[in-house]
């Protein structure tokens, strides 16, 4: 059952006041983070589609400072972001001089079938289980049809709650799996990060998928 709108304020209130109260910390310590593999994970999906052409047109969903946001402009393509804390809104704007939607995660208003794929890195954790089928399906209808989301999460045993002021939920693959298919998506693959370690230290899932017809 979704949960009532009190206590996604209160979720995404108290996720959104630490992320605010970090803003330039978090900035500093991610900004040369490598997820280029990520990123290419992406392109490459979507490069397999026959209806894909450049520039494509990407969502980077959870966009934070905007790291991601000047990669993919760099690379000649058109991103927009999307981020519910507002310091880290107005540093990806600046820093990327891309278009930034403040949004809430709980409270999405996407235009249907504009985009060629969604880069959710390391921001879906955040939407509790109860809300992830709303989510999942309103980021589906945003994609073109063949389009393609990217999704990164820190891996778990199917449990969620407040960890250091931030509410998560912590997937195994399984688990995942069901909630994007029963979403409408299709596997296309899925590998840990990061790469080149034990399983046992690879904290993050990343998987990939297409919309289904």
């Amino acid at each position: 059952m979704p949960l009532p709108k009190e206590q996604l304020d209160v979720i995404a209130g108290g996720t959104l006041a630490h992320y605010e109260g970090r803003a330039v910390d978090f900035r500093e310590g991610t900004r040369d983070h490598d997820v280029s593999q990520n990123i290419n994970a992406l392109l490459d999906a979507i490069a397999e589609s026959p209806s894909a052409s450049a520039p494509l047109t990407i969502l980077d969903f959870g966009c934070g400072p905007g790291r991601d946001l000047q990669t993919f402009t760099k690379l000649g393509h058109r991103a927009i972001g999307l981020d519910g804390t507002a310091s880290f809104v107005e540093m990806a704007r600046v820093d990327s001089g891309c278009e930034v939607w403040h949004q809430n995660f709980f409270e999405l208003d996407l235009p249907a079938a504009l985009f060629d794929g969604v880069f959710a890195n390391a921001s879906l954790f955040h939407v509790p289980v109860a809300e992830l089928p709303r989510v999942l399906v309103q980021l589906r209808e945003t994609l073109k049809p063949d389009g393609v989301l990217f999704c990164s999460n820190p891996r778990g045993s199917n449990s969620e709650g407040w960890s250091s002021g931030r509410y998560g939920s912590y997937h195994d693959l399984e688990a995942w799996r069901s909630f994007m298919t029963a979403a409408g998506f299709a596997e296309i693959r899925h590998y840990y990060r990061p790469d080149g370690l034990l399983r046992a230290e690879q904290a993050w899932l990343a998987t990939v998928w297409r919309k289904s017809v």
